[in-house]
């Protein structure tokens, strides 16, 4: 049986140019990273002749040494795909990557409660993002484990929803965790590695939010999940992209509704029509991954908002909020809600009655 690779013999390795995830796979089945880095020419045929020169040199060892160094300064975690600490179910995919850079609590004691990804548009309406906050809120309280992508919109939103609840969110980051991506996020960020989750990337140090990282990032964020959730998605969203990650990977993929005419509403409704759960709350996603919700909180919510409607006088927002005592944005994450559920509907205005 074939001996496992340390974080730094991977990291040596994941620092070579031009050799992702697969590539090290095909390495490590040789025989181990360690024993090819002691006779590099073992591996020819696979590695190219300058790769193999740097590693014989001990350039490929020095560059890894350094990175380290640079990783422990700032209080980063390096975790090695055969680390204890590397998520189990991240590991299970096609090409799982080689080392996660860390900031925060990614420990094997998250392994015994759910995950579920909540992710969707960058430039989402109001209403995505209250229920997107709403969705991550009802299931953090539960104990699920919040990840998303820390970008703006829906992965925000999920991010803060978990928060809301003193909850456990992982962000994944498109980029070397040296900087936080988009900038506006570092306190949020901070924040999620204050409540005990944390923030991690397989990017090295000094790589920045380049457009061909978000799809390998998003392959992380479903690989880290029991279930991804789609809130609002254009066509060419990478949502999407972490949707199929999820479905090849024999994962749940859900999706909440969103009118026709909207264009974010396309990749939900598409990937609804294709077979995912729609989702309207997150007592739906509790049911389907059979987790019970802190049901006397949500109700007492819910009972506040509708009491404070009725079937023939219409209401604003400000009327609501004064009648339920409860802040705006909670009000209309929960007014969203029970407009899916069919229990109140929007009038233009926007005023609300109750169904």
């Amino acid at each position: 049986m074939r001996a496992s690779d340390s974080p730094f013999e991977l990291l040596t390795f994941a620092l070579l140019p031009d050799l992702g995830p697969r590539k090290i796979a095909e390495l490590r089945a040789l025989g181990g990273l360690g024993q090819i880095a002691k006779a590099p020419e073992s591996a020819r045929g696979i590695l190219p002749p300058e790769t193999i020169k740097r590693l014989r040199s001990g350039e490929a060892a020095r560059v890894a040494a350094a990175e380290r160094q640079r990783c422990e300064a700032m209080g980063l975690r390096l975790i090695g795909l055969d680390d204890a600490d590397y998520p189990a179910l991240l590991r299970q995919i096609f090409d799982p990557p080689s080392v996660l850079y860390v900031r925060g609590q990614l420990a094997s004691s998250h392994a015994d409660v759910p995950a579920v990804a909540i992710v969707g548009a960058r430039g989402a309406s109001p209403q995505g993002v209250s229920l997107a906050r709403a969705l991550a809120r009802g299931l953090a309280a539960a104990g699920v484990v919040i990840v998303s992508g820390l970008a703006r919109g829906i992965d925000t939103a999920a991010h803060r929803g978990a928060l809301d609840s003193s909850g456990v969110t992982l962000a994944i980051q498109g980029r070397g965790m040296d900087g936080i991506y988009p900038a506006e996020n570092a306190k949020l960020a901070e924040s999620i590695i204050a409540t005990g989750g944390a923030v991690l990337s397989e990017c090295p140090l000094g790589i920045g939010p380049l457009a061909e990282n978000f799809p390998r990032r998003n392959r992380i964020i479903a690989g880290l999940s029991k279930a991804t959730i789609v809130v609002e998605a254009t066509r060419r969203s990478g949502a999407l992209i972490t949707a199929r990650v999820a479905l090849d990977e024999g994962r749940d993929v859900m999706a909440v509704p969103g009118h026709p005419s909207d264009e974010r509403s396309f990749g939900p409704n598409a990937l609804i029509r294709d077979g995912a759960l729609l989702v309207r709350d997150a007592a739906d996603v509790a049911a389907e991954l059979a987790i019970e919700l802190a049901a006397a909180r949500t109700t007492s919510s819910e009972d506040a908002v509708l009491g404070a409607l009725r079937p023939d006088v219409p209401a604003s927002l400000d009327d609501l909020a004064a009648r339920s005592g409860r802040a705006v944005p909670e009000l209309l994450a929960r007014l969203t809600e029970l407009e899916m559920g069919a229990k109140v509907r929007r009038l233009p205005g926007p005023l609300f009655v109750k169904a």
